[in-house]
């Protein structure tokens, strides 16, 4: 017979042997056991809390994004159970493996009042229904020798394509009561990845090879299949333009000649041209969902399409299945060697949305006032959003990792902000809840110990942005730059641009972000920077620091983003309530909460 240890201990040891070297988390009475059998690995696994369940899980899924590994995300019961969901929604959308060990009141209790019951016994919800519409596996383990087998199981359900988040339901009394270790130990499933049907490959390869002109559309699977040097390839190979999606701007050089830009909401109009004089489209590593797809829908429908993806594409064409990488070397396999020239094109030109002119017509758009007070509108120190963003990109390492939030910020940082050359650019599109980029920049900078930049709106570090305290408390070394318009201002601009400027209630009283953090921590350098070359040199300070620090630049409100359907919304007359019945059921307006 096997040696008998704590489960707790038995799931660190197996943590440990799949190479999970964080968890990331939120104490309470049902979790304790845990982070007590990770205090016992003596530093082996690191313990990591944050300030709320949302961050650990976006910390989670950041480092699993920029490791490339399994990452996992530990809570008790109830409330921190709960705030788990959106979190591991994004990790689900956006296919990211995370394990999620979730504590549990006793089995004894079940049923009969326990504090935070979640087992849907005596009139309680049951936490499996919760958590299975956002995992590939959710598991109650109610007797402690299931964990031997549900444990590999929820690991290879994380890693299988497609990927996702894995749950494992732990009781309280469960998790401390022993288990018998396996000799030898139970081996952890490798995914077996799907094989691409040889006659599909041929398909696409005879479509390509006819081609004269392509546009490659690249997407996360790339990074997350660990495929870019096979994307390469296949630019080479076809003398292909290459656009990536909005969640995807790392996964090819910005700086290669063949880079034609980012495609869809937040994109470049050279993607468009190089589109309509494509003879076919390829995509790799995406299904192009709405926002990578905004304003190409016509030229796709003219336009044979060949994607490449473990998942069918949600455009029509002709959809090459199995795991990316093999799949694309087995398309490699099939084409005529050699290569091809890249034919001249515009390259991702800005749009002029970015430019003072565009935002003077924002101005005249913009109203004055907020619902219930007197809005911030910018004021005669606000920084454009170009200038901002060149100034990091500046002073941006070419190994730093880059996450981007939500809202006016990130759609400008997307367009704009070229991928630095060695490391990623990660945006969370699955869900694009505000506040992802706090925990997800700190849970990767941990896992991979170089400089992480976080790019957020004010509002977003209002909804999660005390997580910097996460980041010092651990060292972890992120640079976060809030630019603050003091306002919701995607949703400023939709109330002006669709709802007849009548009204806001999304600008605010400002904030004063950096002072206020300098004064709460001396641990934080916390800079206000009054304009480009003080963001710039703030920056630049942070890059040579060994922990966290923070920056804060004012923007305009009224800046309309480099937003495709903003921009087209311009030159249309804004009335309210414009959103009719009739355009909301075309599928034409793009809508980003």
């Amino acid at each position: 017979m096997g040696e008998r240890i704590r489960l707790v201990d038995y799931v660190v040891n197996e943590l440990l042997r799949a190479g999970v070297r964080h968890v990331f988390g939120v104490g309470g009475a049902n979790i304790e056991d845990l982070y007590d059998a990770v205090y016992a690995t003596a530093g082996r696994l690191r313990g990591v809390v944050a300030k709320h369940e949302f961050s650990a899980a976006t910390m989670a899924d950041g480092c699993a994004r920029c490791t490339g590994r399994l990452a996992v995300v530990a809570a008790t019961s109830g409330g921190g159970a709960m705030n788990l969901v959106p979190g591991l929604a994004e990790a689900y959308a956006s296919r990211v493996p995370v394990l999620a060990l979730v504590g549990q009141p006793p089995t004894g209790q079940q049923g009969r009042g326990a504090f935070q019951d979640s087992s849907g016994l005596g009139g309680s919800f049951d936490a499996r229904d919760v958590f299975a519409p956002v995992s590939r596996f959710c598991v109650r383990v109610d007797e402690p020798d299931a964990i031997v087998k549900a444990l590999p199981e929820a690991v290879a359900a994380a890693l299988a394509e497609p990927r996702g988040p894995a749950v494992l339901l732990l009781p309280k009394d469960v998790q401390q009561a022993g288990v018998e270790v396996p000799t030898p130990p139970v081996a952890f499933a490798s995914a077996i990845p799907a094989v691409a049907d040889p006659a599909v490959l041929a398909r696409a390869a005879a479509v390509l090879a006819g081609a004269r002109t392509a546009l490659i559309v690249a997407g996360e699977g790339v990074a997350a299949g660990g495929a870019r040097d096979e994307l390469v390839a296949l630019a080479r190979r076809l003398g292909a333009w290459v656009a990536v999606t909005p969640d995807a701007k790392d996964v090819f050089d910005n700086a290669d000649p063949a880079f034609a830009g980012v495609a869809g909401a937040m994109g470049h109009a050279n993607v468009a041209g190089c589109l309509g004089r494509a003879e076919v489209c390829v995509l790799v590593g995406t299904r192009l969902p709405v926002m990578a797809r905004a304003g190409l829908e016509a030229a796709l429908a003219a336009t044979p399409v060949v994607c490449l993806d473990p998942e069918p594409p949600f455009v029509p064409g002709l959809a090459v299945g199995g795991a990316l990488r093999p799949a694309l070397r087995g398309l490699l396999d099939r084409l005529p060697p050699g290569g091809r020239a890249c034919p001249p094109h515009a390259g991702p030109a800005p749009l002029a949305a970015t430019t003072s002119a565009r935002t003077a017509d924002a101005r005249a758009v913009a109203g004055a006032g907020a619902v219930g007070g007197a809005g911030a509108v910018g004021g005669a120190g606000a920084v454009g959003g170009a200038g901002a963003v060149g100034a990091v990109a500046a002073a941006l390492p070419p190994d730093a990792d880059v996450f981007v939030d939500a809202g006016n910020a990130g759609a400008t940082a997307i367009h704009l902000l070229p991928a630095p050359p060695r490391g990623r650019f990660v945006v969370a599109v699955g869900m694009g809840g505000m506040g992802y980029a706090f925990g997800a920049g700190i849970g990767a900078a941990l896992a991979s110990g170089r400089r992480t930049y976080v790019l957020a709106g004010d509002g977003a570090f209002l909804m999660h942005g005390l997580e910097v305290h996460t980041a010092v408390e651990y060292g972890a070394p992120v640079t976060f730059v809030i630019f603050n318009n003091n306002a919701h201002a995607m949703c400023v601009t939709r109330e002006r641009l669709l709802y007849g400027d009548a009204y806001s209630y999304n600008l605010f009283h400002p904030v004063d972000i950096a002072r206020g953090l300098a004064a709460a921590s001396a641990r934080l350098p916390a800079t206000a920077a009054d304009g480009p070359d003080e963001l710039r040199a703030a920056c630049e300070r942070s890059n040579a620091t060994a922990g966290p620090a923070l920056v804060a630049v004012d923007l305009d409100p009224a800046e309309l983003p480099p937003f495709g359907p903003f921009l087209a919304a311009l030159g249309r007359p804004a009335t309210a309530h414009t959103t009719t019945d009739e355009a909301e059921a075309s599928g034409d307006r793009i809508h980003v909460g």
